[in-house]
């Protein structure tokens, strides 16, 4: 059989998709306040970012481009498997092998690291393998790539830092309002896809409420799950940062309404801007709780 050129494999792990989750887990180191006593290692906290991006999401992306490659084949065929380019049941055998090395990683870091990862792994591979395949009903499928590529790592992170202790109850909290938000994310890259999806039956939102309504949907779910990230922060007596993340959120609004205008070209373009918005929110709520009274 042959063999993978190394770049096809790196390709296919797509280390442009490990910067959500890397960001995700910094956030989740920030989150712990420094008062708490808590502290990691470099060594842990290198270990931590390679499990989150180059790891489980790298595992996550083999394993969707194996169980997608007929869908891929119309929608991008330069990709690795429909291209040939990583031949036969290599994408298969690389997206286990991924994920018994980020497992070994992920016991090395204690039991809260280790059940997150075993956790972020099954959703990975439930995304896209039969017989669940998440990835067929919109819904489903965009929550459980939202909680794993935002809630899952920032609690890996926040746990890592207080050195394997149950983190805040706030630093959860944030972590699944910016999952939910995520969701809306994860909506905007089906539009690329509408075509293939619709062929295949796989019923992304796109395919399921046409892609103007699932735009609206999407851009809603990404505010409103800030505007409560807002309230909450206000709540906890931290308003600057408050006003920071409204701020933040009144830019993606106005973003929001040039990507409802022409929603299926626009979405790259919204995912380079409105997205980075997004994420900078995330950093701001994360130090937030850090310097929260009576934080973590």
């Amino acid at each position: 059989m042959a063999h993978p050129a190394p770049r096809a494999v790196i390709e296919l792990l797509k280390p442009i998709t490990w910067f959500a989750p890397m960001w995700a887990f910094a956030c989740g180191l920030i989150s712990v306040a420094p008062h708490s006593g808590a502290s990691a290692s470099w060594l842990v906290i290198l270990l931590g970012v390679l499990l989150a991006g180059p790891l489980v999401c790298a595992t996550s992306q083999a394993a969707n481009d194996w169980f997608d490659r007929e869908v891929d084949a119309i929608n991008e065929p330069q990709r690795p498997i429909p291209s040939g380019r990583v031949p036969g049941r290599w994408g298969l055998y690389i997206a286990i092998f991924w994920t018994a090395l980020s497992l070994v990683v992920a016991r090395s870091l204690g039991a809260w690291v280790f059940w997150a990862g075993v956790f972020g792994l099954a959703l990975a591979w439930f995304y896209s393998a039969p017989p669940l395949r998440l990835k067929q009903n919109g819904w489903w499928g965009n929550a459980a790539v939202a909680l794993c590529y935002e809630g899952v790592p920032w609690i890996t992170g926040a746990a890592i830092m207080a050195v394997g202790a149950v983190p805040d109850a706030r630093i959860l909290l944030l972590a699944a309002l910016y999952s939910i938000g995520a969701h809306g994310i994860m909506t905007l890259n089906d539009f690329k896809s509408v075509e293939g999806d619709t062929r295949f039956g796989v019923r992304s939102l796109p395919v399921r409420l046409g892609v103007a309504r699932a735009a609206k949907v999407a851009c809603l779910i990404m505010a409103g799950a800030q505007a409560v990230v807002v309230v909450l922060l206000l709540e906890w007596a931290r308003p600057w940062h408050a006003a920071a993340v409204a701020l933040l959120l009144v830019a993606q609004g106005a973003l929001m309404v040039r990507l409802l205008q022409a929603p299926r070209e626009r979405a790259p373009w919204y995912n380079a801007t409105g997205t980075s918005l997004y994420v900078l929110g995330m950093l701001v709520s994360a130090f937030a709780l850090r310097s929260v009274p009576g934080g973590s």
